[in-house]
């Protein structure tokens, strides 16, 4: 998986995964947790996204999936954000 800055105009990053399928996600000019480290903010963002997109959480290729884990999960950077995602989903990328 590879992740890229997006072209579209409102989505900040487009995921490439191996298979070659391609998702944009992300809100450009948005802060999230990868940029600020703010563990507040983090928990902010889960609270009030999780209760909708939390049955989507398995799917590994719908945006709100790519943007919790990668984009507001544990790491503090995007390469370990990918690393720790490629490992949860190791099964489901194909």
């Amino acid at each position: 998986m590879k992740v890229v800055e997006s072209k579209k105009k409102y989505k900040r990053f487009t995921a490439i995964f191996d298979n070659g399928k391609k998702v944009d996600f992300g809100q450009k000019g948005g802060k999230t947790y990868l940029d600020e480290k703010d563990k507040t903010k983090r928990k902010n963002y889960r609270a009030r996204h999780e209760p909708n997109e939390k049955k989507f959480y398995g799917d590994p290729y719908r945006p709100a999936t790519i943007s919790r884990f990668l984009l507001w999960g544990e790491a503090t950077n995007l390469r370990d954000a990918i690393k720790d995602y490629e490992k949860k989903f190791k099964n489901k990328l194909n």
